[in-house]
């Protein structure tokens, strides 16, 4: 038992630190190669490209609810819940009109050839 724990934290340790050096690399990348859309390097490939998220306001979405009732089922502004709740047609997307602020969140992605 003592074994697989030890094995565990050092694992994690581990993975500390890669996640660290690949948010310093993804920033290094980000910063250098955002305005062009990527580079290609050797056998290396880099595409950024953005994706949408949308950040809701809890104050604003609780406003815009037809019904209180759903409010208690979110308890905040979750976008996931706010989802299920959109495709199961409980809400529609017109009344959550200006309760969220569309942000644009950069992608990295390497490949090889």
């Amino acid at each position: 038992m003592e074994q697989q724990l030890a094995r565990y934290y050092e694992l994690k340790e581990a993975q500390k630190k890669i996640e660290e050096e690949l948010n310093d690399l993804r920033q290094k990348l980000l910063a250098e190669y955002a305005d062009s859309g990527g580079a290609e390097a050797g056998a290396y490939k880099l595409t950024i490209h953005y994706q949408e998220r949308r950040e809701y306001y809890d104050e604003r979405v609780y406003n815009a609810l037809p019904d209180p009732s759903l409010w208690r089922l979110m308890s905040r502004a979750d976008a996931g819940k706010i989802a299920s709740l959109l495709k199961l047609n409980v809400i529609h997307d017109g009344i959550l009109e200006g309760t969220y602020e569309l942000k644009k969140i950069p992608v990295l992605r390497v490949q090889k050839r």
